[in-house]
């Protein structure tokens, strides 16, 4: 990493995380908390001032050939900074047909299109790849509730990861091979830990704090002319290589496949690989389903189909926990209250909360095989398969 590179990680990691602390306990005395207009100017303009030096600094280095994890530490550097201006308000896409901020927004171009991933701060900036210095790790504040959503959110990715790897394992060696019982029983232990995971978080994040100081960091702004999303929790490949390899969402579904390309770019590279390569294979739920007829009564189907099944329920408790606690509890619930001029600006993907919420609601039906007629789930096929197994229960 340049000098230039490691001033502004500093920077980011000390300066930047007060400031914008003073910034959110500010907003959150008011009466008002979602407004941050005419709040804390003076710490506002200092913020923009400080991180453009350093920008500036590192848009005149140009490309210093360090690498991918100094030019990926850069990335997330920058579309923090960005992020920050947008939450303050400082930059604000509806008003704007390009960013003001032309030196970080060539900054954040050159080096998103030199890594191949979008120009802005992705989830793995502050999850998987968020490096901790000295126990320091890369965060927007101080506030206690901020960290406790990036390290549960990190510890529950990490387990989706876990569950990906084992189930990408049995491709290679077939459902019939009995050894895949070790792999099957390895994710469902990293989904029930994820369960548990998520439970202890939303048992303990403070709904107020995480709905006015915390999902604000992570709305749309833009990069040059064009408009991104912001981060969001599913932007790795492990939750989509278990969809995939499990069957329940399918590459060829139109919206689903949509939902691919789009987060695409907000993944590290070695996560775009492995989604391409998931996408090759045949998913295990038709591999389940080709061997019933004639070989449902083997002890190595039963023992196999039973696992796999397991595995299903339990990532179908992941998307139910995950839509009915974070989304409707910390997103939903306290945007009932919140004033219709605040509402604009709400999601991180950009379309209006009830546009959001359908969709959410759609890829929480797919992953739960629920029976809807108007969505094409997995529902009938796993069925099926459940059906297989109780009628040769049933036999012996």
């Amino acid at each position: 990493m340049s000098a230039n590179a490691s001033a502004f990680d500093a920077w980011i990691r000390g300066p930047f995380v007060a400031m914008n602390s003073v910034l959110e306990a500010l907003y959150f005395a008011q009466t008002d908390r979602a407004n941050v207009e005419g709040v804390g100017d003076a710490v506002k303009h200092a913020l923009r001032d400080e991180g453009h030096v350093h920008i500036v600094a590192l848009w005149r280095e140009g490309n210093t050939g360090d690498g991918f994890e100094s030019a990926f530490a850069v990335l997330g550097n920058v579309g923090m900074y960005l992020a920050a201006l947008r939450r303050h308000e400082l930059t604000n896409p509806a008003r704007e047909d390009r960013s003001p901020f032309q030196e970080a927004s060539s900054l954040a171009l050159h080096v998103g299109a030199s890594i191949g991933m979008a120009p802005r701060f992705a989830t793995a900036h502050l999850a998987t790849r968020n490096f901790a210095v000295a126990g320091v790790r890369r965060s927007f504040t101080d506030l206690r509730d901020e960290f406790l959503f990036i390290d549960e959110n990190t510890r529950g990715i990490l387990c989706f990861q876990r569950a990906a790897d084992a189930l990408a394992r049995i491709p290679a060696l077939g459902v019939s091979n009995p050894v895949a019982d070790i792999q099957f029983a390895a994710a469902a232990d990293a989904l029930r830990a994820a369960i548990a995971i998520n439970a202890r978080l939303f048992g303990t994040l403070d709904i107020e704090r995480f709905f006015y100081c915390v999902r604000p960091y992570y709305k749309p702004y833009r990069v040059g002319r064009l408009e991104y999303r912001g981060a969001n929790a599913g932007d790795f490949s492990g939750i989509n290589e278990i969809d995939l390899l499990l069957g329940l969402c399918q590459a060829n579904d139109p919206s689903y496949a949509q939902l691919l390309v789009d987060k695409m770019l907000f993944m590290p590279p070695e996560d775009q690989t492995r989604l391409r390569d998931c996408m090759r294979h045949r998913n295990l739920l038709d591999e389940f389903l080709a061997l019933a007829q004639d070989h449902a009564d083997t002890d190595w189907f039963q023992t196999n189909a039973r696992a796999f099944i397991e595995v299903c329920d339990l990532f179908a408790k992941t998307a139910a926990q995950h839509h009915d606690q974070l989304v409707n509890r910390f997103i939903v619930m306290p945007s009932a209250t919140l004033d219709d001029v605040h509402m604009s600006g709400l999601t991180a993907s950009g379309p209006p909360l009830s546009v959001l919420l359908r969709a959410l609601e759609s890829l929480r039906d797919q992953r739960m095989a629920a029976d809807r007629p108007d969505l094409h789930t997995r529902h009938a096929d796993l069925a099926r398969l459940r059906t297989c197994l109780v009628s040769t229960e049933n036999q012996r």
